[in-house]
This record gives C-alpha cells, structure tokens and sequence, in this order.
C-alpha cells in the first residue's frame, strides 16, 4: 500500500509524490525492529534514546543484569554484522563501569522493489537482521 501526496495541475491531473526516509526516521525503524525482539526476549527497558549517534540506544534489565545495545541502521549493500571497533570499544568500556554488557544491532534495510533505491515512506521494505552482537 502506497501513501501518495497529490499535487493538482489543472483539472483531473495528480502528481504523485514519493518521500524518501530521513536518517531519523530509518534510525527509528531499526530501534522499533530490535526493540519488539528485546521485548519478546524479556528484557526490561531502563532508558531509550533515540537519538542519532547518542549512545547506547538501549540500556536494559534481563535476570538481573544490565545491557547496554546500539542500534544501527546499515545501508544496503553494507553487511549488518559489521561496526564500528572503535566505537564499540567506547560503549564497552562506560558500559563496564556499571557491570553490564555490551551488544550491538544492526539493522539492514533495503527497499523491496529496487534494494538500490532509497526507502520511501509506506512503500515496502527488506529487513536483514540476525540479533545482538555481544561485544
């Protein structure tokens, strides 16, 4: 299902428009992704931050252990499985100071019909994610 703008141009002619994702917007969609799996898998949200590049996304409760998670969205043809070391090493270290682990998602989206084209607002999506990482 396709959400369409319309631009009208004299009578009984439309335009439709497309809308690309914001960065944002494709950074939410990979949090909701991981987020309904912690969820399914127990885990208690401590904090959420949605924010671009304001780490960790996740701090989370499970069996009494703390878990820091960052979330990525991965642009296709990039591999989700693959992050940043440096960063991560950064998360992991303040993670430690508060006895927890440290994971990283990441999130792999790719527009159905065209994987080389940029996602659009309520126009179908693949999703490639395998699960947490732990770091």
């Amino acid at each position: 299902m396709n959400k369409t703008n319309r631009c009208s141009f004299g009578i009984g002619f439309f335009l439709t428009m497309r809308r690309e994702l914001t960065a944002q917007e494709l950074h939410n969609l990979a949090m909701n992704i991981v987020g309904r799996e912690l969820e399914a898998d127990g885990f208690e949200f401590m904090a959420i931050n949605s924010k671009l590049k304001k780490n960790p996304q996740y701090v989370c409760l499970k069996e009494k252990i703390l878990h820091f998670i960052v979330v990525r969205n991965i642009e296709f043809p990039l591999n989700p499985r693959e992050y940043d070391e440096g960063l991560m090493q950064t998360v992991k270290n303040h993670a430690e100071k508060f006895e927890a682990r440290t994971y990283f998602a990441g999130v792999g989206l790719s527009n159905a019909a065209d994987r080389t084209e940029p996602l659009y607002l309520d126009e179908e999506y693949i999703v490639d994610y395998q699960g947490l990482i732990e770091i």
